[in-house]
């Protein structure tokens, strides 16, 4: 069952998200040709502890046997990698690449969860309108997260864009509840399920996250046991934000 947070509590998790929006723009800055994953790593985990927070994402436990825990601050995942990218030094970004950026912070008690997807250099048109559907994939979701509205609602808006764009949305990962834990109820599924899923009350927070393919929708898992990458090889863009629930319509936690 998902939890109802309180005004103070969205207040917390507005403040989580203040600083993960802070250290999303500081990699935007540094994301060129040349740069590793591990320096954009490293950027984050500074920043992050500047502000007396904690990465969420470090140490992570997925609780699945064999799985160590996330090695990183956050998540850097490139061209076809879809999500859950381990930074690296010997990662170096390319001219016309494109790096999804998932972030998590954990602030005196509470969880903010975003990500973006950011061009490298010059990239393809193919590559910018990804980007750019995906990022308006999450905002056609926004529109149903209404009070009364129910979890399908946002699913179907999301799918439809993407789709109607010639793109296919995951199946495997999905969006989730999000507060004193990273992971919570409901889950939020990016495409259309059979069944209608909670309905939207006020002081839900949730994070939304959109994961569109130029390809298919079909994933895989890498050796490493984390990062998740297309079957079939094609760009993955990203777009997650955290948002709260409330009689005035949905409040972006994580975007200011």
């Amino acid at each position: 069952m998902f939890t109802i947070k309180s005004q103070s509590e969205i207040d917390k998790m507005r403040k989580a998200g203040e600083v993960l929006y802070e250290t999303l723009q500081l990699l935007k800055k540094n994301i060129a040709p040349g740069v590793t994953t591990k320096e954009l790593d490293r950027i984050a985990f500074d920043n992050i502890k500047k502000h007396k927070a904690v990465p969420s994402f470090m140490g992570y436990n997925p609780g699945v046997p064999g799985v160590v825990p996330f090695p990183a601050s956050i998540c850097t995942s490139v061209n076809e990698e879809v999500v859950h990218g381990i930074p690296s030094s010997l990662n170096h970004l390319k001219d016309g690449d494109i790096i999804s950026i998932d972030v998590g912070v954990y602030l005196d008690g509470y969880h903010a969860d975003a990500a973006r997807t950011y061009g490298v250099g010059k990239i393809s048109h193919e590559a910018q309108k990804l980007i750019s559907e995906t990022r308006q994939s999450f905002y056609e979701g926004l529109k149903q997260m209404e009070i009364g509205k129910h979890i399908r609602d946002i699913s179907e808006a999301i799918q439809m864009h993407a789709e109607s764009n010639g793109f296919s949305v995951v199946r495997d990962f999905v969006g989730h509840g999000i507060g004193k834990d990273l992971h919570e109820l409901p889950d939020i599924p990016n495409y259309i399920t059979k069944r209608r899923g909670a309905k939207l009350e006020s002081g839900m927070t949730i994070a939304v996250e959109p994961m569109v393919n130029a390809g298919d929708y079909s994933v895989r898992l890498q050796n490493n046991s984390w990062t998740v990458v297309t079957a079939d090889g094609s760009l993955s863009a990203h777009y997650e934000n955290t948002v709260a629930i409330t009689a005035n319509g949905p409040l972006l936690l994580t975007k200011f």
